[in-house]
């Protein structure tokens, strides 16, 4: 293999091992439900875009600062399209690639897309819902 052909090939993601595949329709779901016993994210990723690699190293190195209740989980934008519509289409957020999602009680507390992705804002936005 080529010097090109291994930097513009797709690659296999190396996931942190606390984040969750999202590849299937069902699961939205299934997260969602999941949502009302604690915050959820999805983070849709390009596999072929510099700025989603770079967007989710940051979230990579920042998550440790998400609160540690929340579940992350990864969706491959190029292998799972279809989801990421669906995702669109329940959750009415416009598909945007990279972004994240954040549900919490079954409805969206955040989402941003680009460099705009940032945990401290997902946090601040989970905080705001807390019941006083």
């Amino acid at each position: 293999m080529s010097f090109f052909d291994r930097f513009f090939s797709e690659q296999r993601e190396e996931l942190p091992e606390n984040w969750k595949t999202f590849h299937a329709p069902e699961q939205l779901d299934e997260i969602v439900d999941r949502s009302f016993h604690r915050p959820v994210a999805i983070f849709k990723h390009s596999t072929r875009c510099g700025i989603s690699l770079m967007a989710k190293r940051q979230l990579e190195r920042d998550w440790g600062q998400a609160p540690h209740a929340i579940e992350l989980y990864y969706l491959d934008l190029l292998s799972y399209r279809p989801v990421s519509n669906l995702v669109e289409e329940k959750l009415g957020i416009l598909h945007q690639s990279p972004q994240v999602i954040v549900v919490h009680r079954g409805e969206v507390r955040y989402h941003s897309s680009h460099q705009d992705i940032s945990v401290g804002a997902m946090r601040e936005a989970l905080d705001d819902q807390r019941p006083a």
